[in-house]
């Protein structure tokens, strides 16, 4: 299969929050999000061949959950001497007002 930038869909708001309901009942020591910042989002998408997003999961030298974002290309493939994001922000404590996702 090859990537076309189509993939993915919009999502309900109802399903969403029972989802991340879900996610927060089972894993209430976790986070519950990772911010990042349009800049670092553009900049990957702005980059040549790039039709999409790939998040990996990833602890820090702190062994806290983090997440890695790359470009990929149509082919599958990471564009992984691009630019990569990091070091989000995490929920809690950059969570804004509680919501059907968040609380």
């Amino acid at each position: 299969m090859a990537f076309t930038g189509d993939e993915a869909e919009e999502f309900p708001l109802e399903l969403a929050a029972k989802w991340t309901k879900n996610y927060r009942e089972k894993n209430p020591k976790q986070p519950l999000a990772h911010f990042f910042g349009e800049k670092i989002l553009k900049k990957i998408l702005k980059q040549k061949d790039c039709v999409g997003l790939r998040i990996y999961y990833a602890l820090d030298e702190k062994g806290e959950k983090q997440l890695i974002i790359v470009g990929t290309d149509k082919k599958e493939n990471d564009i992984y001497n691009g630019v990569i994001a990091e070091r989000s922000f995490m929920c809690p404590p950059f969570c804004g007002k509680g919501n059907p996702l968040n609380s």
